[in-house]
């Protein structure tokens, strides 16, 4: 073999894993665009099905284009109202739902009712010196060691 193959058979080797280049994370402004675009539209119109308004939908999603949700919600919107598709409610929210008419106060629980917490450790003016020690904020870290010079 001559010099010249081996340069052109280097030059092959070095140039093959440069054709995949978006490995490379040398990607398409345009595409990225389009993707989270995509991904905009998707998010409005799983709002609108799961029947959250815009707003909420705009909360939950702060990194995501308020016109791309907006867009989905509005697309998602005529394609119920089209096909008569009935809300979805999400799962995985479990809203406070109001008491049914009849129901004692007995029967529906209320989180202000729970006792307060017990505090079993004595207050600062109570506790011992070395209680008082032991929880400060740096209790426990020893000084660094001296140096010998």
């Amino acid at each position: 073999m001559t010099f010249k193959n081996l340069n052109l058979i280097a030059l092959a080797l070095c140039t093959l894993p440069l054709a995949a280049c978006d490995l490379l994370g040398l990607n398409d402004d345009a595409r990225i665009a389009a993707a989270r675009e995509a991904e905009g539209k998707a998010v409005g119109g799983a709002c609108r099905h799961s029947g959250r308004a815009l707003e909420e939908c705009y909360g939950m999603n702060p990194k995501t284009s308020k016109a791309a949700i907006f867009a989905g919600w509005r697309d998602m919107d005529g394609y119920m109202r089209e096909n008569n598709i009935q809300i979805v409610s999400p799962e995985g929210a479990e809203e406070e739902q109001p008491p049914k008419p009849g129901a004692t106060s007995e029967q529906t629980p209320k989180a202000a009712e729970a006792p307060p917490p017990v505090d079993d450790k004595p207050k600062a003016a109570e506790a011992s010196p070395k209680e008082k020690a032991a929880s400060a904020p740096d209790a426990g870290v020893r000084p660094p060691p001296a140096r010998l010079v």
